[in-house]
């Protein structure tokens, strides 16, 4: 037996709109006619009219669709499945774990960083909670940059989110002022900190009391230099071993790692006068000091571009070469790859030096490799960071210092060098190419203010750099054969070789001066060297200089030698 019957007119304002109810009457007509009057001047973009009856055993009315009309709805994907739905956090404790406290830092980031303090001091201090409160616009603020993204990732209205928000807020801080009014976290005045840690062992709340033990000890202490020392003071109390010593360090490493992702922190701790270059080396150095101090040990010239770490940098750095906080560790070392692959300069107003300390940050972590990152990650690194120093405007600054063309030659050279990934190389190499085929290149070879064996001399070591590139064989060759024809043609017009033939110096002197300029010692491969052959060859076949190298057996050994360089003896 059926009960109450009425019926409902629903709308759509547009055609992507949700149904809204419009009216609700128990006579069918009403309903009807509504529904068409206002399709028909235009107040809706679709109507719907249903009949809805009451169930007298369940009291739950059943619809039936009598009329739609209009534009038809559009079916919204849901961006999530129905399971996953709901806000990402549900209750205060879910606020505290890592992923939830890396959003509070960047949606309190102003606010945090006037307090001096991290996220996770926040979550674990009940006067910053108070303070936090009573800013209440700050907090309203996270609360939407929170919600509105998240309504727009999982398609619930924004507006639940920010109530659901403000509210899981609201709770956290009742919560944590509360622990405090209680006197839940123990001061350290009166005892010490492994005292507590063992008491705490066991017990429900520990992680949360723990957290908020450490957090008090910095109360008070400005900066980060000075909070990092804190730290350490505190991790030298903690017990030695077992599950209290692992309650301490743990809120000690978290709280690490919150002040080390603040730019302005990790600044302050190794030195505000570095440059990006230079803190990412001292951070590496603070990772990993014994592999960096081999490194120095074994080159000198590192310690001029690798900067010293001391005071609490030091100490910590101390504990993460043993071993402790390697959630710290692994994150410093991903930071440190974060900055190598983006585009932001190592040295803005250094372009050389750019290239000094990335080849410096090569090595130092190269030499890590398999303990903080793989080789393929630290490779990949700099395939990205080497992209951004083969563009014109980086090219551009390299060798803007550099008088001639020669010293451009020589820089690009190095350039080649000290970049990483076959695209790159062959961008290099096209710049290179350019410089020492252009008119300008063989205009200033051939008016070398140092002479022309002076300039052959340059041409050969110039050759020497690029073979030393690793560049792909046909840039390789191609940059080679240019290089060999300004040689070629400064010799030729000097004419050198022929100037060493018919000098007066014993045989054996000027063929030991030949055949260095065939092998490309004193000039570069390519006619000058082929030319110093052709002589050389030349001369071995006269008798005169057969017999004057017989009279002189002890100079053959040393002939022989450069023949084989020259490729004229196997």
């Amino acid at each position: 037996m059926s009960g109450a019957v009425h019926y409902e007119v629903f709308i759509r304002k547009t055609a992507p709109a949700p149904w809204t109810l419009l009216m609700a009457t128990e006579d069918r007509k009403i309903a009807v006619e509504t529904a068409e009057d206002t399709l028909r001047d235009d107040r809706a973009a679709a109507v719907r009219v249903t009949k809805e009856t009451l169930d007298p055993e369940t009291l739950e009315f059943t619809s039936l669709t009598l009329l739609t009309k209009g534009a038809p709805e559009v079916q919204r994907k849901r961006l999530v499945p129905e399971a996953e739905a709901g806000p990402r956090c549900a209750a205060p404790q879910d606020l505290y774990a890592p992923q939830a406290r890396e959003t509070v830092a960047q949606v309190l980031e102003d606010w945090l960083q006037r307090q001096g303090v991290t996220a996770f001091e926040l979550l674990h201090r009940p006067d910053l909670a108070e303070r936090l409160e009573a800013a209440g616009v700050e907090l309203q603020h996270a609360v939407q940059k929170v919600a509105v993204p998240e309504s727009q990732a999982v398609g619930q209205p924004v507006h639940d989110l920010m109530r659901h928000y403000q509210k899981l807020a609201d709770q956290t801080i009742e919560r944590l002022v509360s622990a405090g009014r209680r006197n839940l976290f123990p001061s350290l005045d009166d005892r010490s900190l492994a005292d507590v840690a063992h008491r705490l062992a066991g017990t429900p709340d520990r992680g949360f009391v723990m957290g908020g033990v450490v957090a008090s000890a910095l109360k008070g202490i400005k900066g980060a230099r000075a909070r990092l020392d804190r730290l350490m003071t505190l991790a030298e109390a903690a017990p030695m071993e077992g599950s209290p010593r692992a309650l301490v360090m743990v809120p000690i490493e978290q709280i690490l790692c919150e002040m080390m992702a603040a730019r302005t922190g990790l600044a302050e701790i190794l030195g505000p006068s570095l440059d990006q270059g230079a803190s990412l080396a001292a951070v590496v150095r603070m990772v990993a000091p014994r592999e960096i101090g081999l490194l120095v040990a074994q080159d000198p010239k590192l310690e001029l571009l690798i900067p010293t770490v001391d005071g609490p940098a030091e100490r910590l750095g101390r504990r993460l070469q043993a071993g402790e906080f390697p959630i710290l560790s692994a994150s410093l070392a991903r930071m440190v790859l974060r900055e190598l692959m983006s585009p932001r300069r190592l040295r803005p107003r250094d372009a050389p030096g750019e290239i000094d300390i990335l080849r410096a940050l090569a090595m130092t972590l190269t030499a890590t490799a398999g303990r903080l990152l793989t080789l393929e990650e630290i490779q990949n690194a700099f395939t990205e960071r080497s992209r951004s120093i083969v563009t014109a405007d980086f090219v551009a600054a390299y060798v803007k210092h550099c008088d001639t063309v020669l010293c451009e030659a020589e820089q690009l050279a190095r350039l080649c060098e000290n970049v990483t990934g076959v695209a790159n190389k062959r961008s290099a190499a096209r710049w290179l190419s350019a410089c020492v085929g252009s008119l300008r290149f063989e205009s200033e070879m051939r008016r070398h203010s140092g002479g022309h064996s002076h300039a052959l001399a340059s041409l050969a070591a110039l050759q020497r750099s690029v073979r030393a590139c690793a560049l792909s064989e046909s840039d390789e060759e191609q940059i080679l054969t240019a290089v060999g024809t300004v040689g070629g043609a400064v010799e030729a017009e000097a004419k050198i070789v022929a100037q060493l033939v018919r000098s007066p110096a014993p045989v054996p002197a000027r063929l030991r001066v030949l055949l260095k300029l065939a092998a490309g010692e004193t000039g570069p491969t390519g006619p000058c060297a082929d030319r110093a052959k052709a002589e050389v060859m030349r001369l071995l076949r006269a008798p005169e200089v057969r017999g004057a190298l017989s009279s002189a057996p002890e100079e053959v050994g040393a002939l022989r030698g450069l023949m084989r360089q020259a490729g004229l003896a196997a």
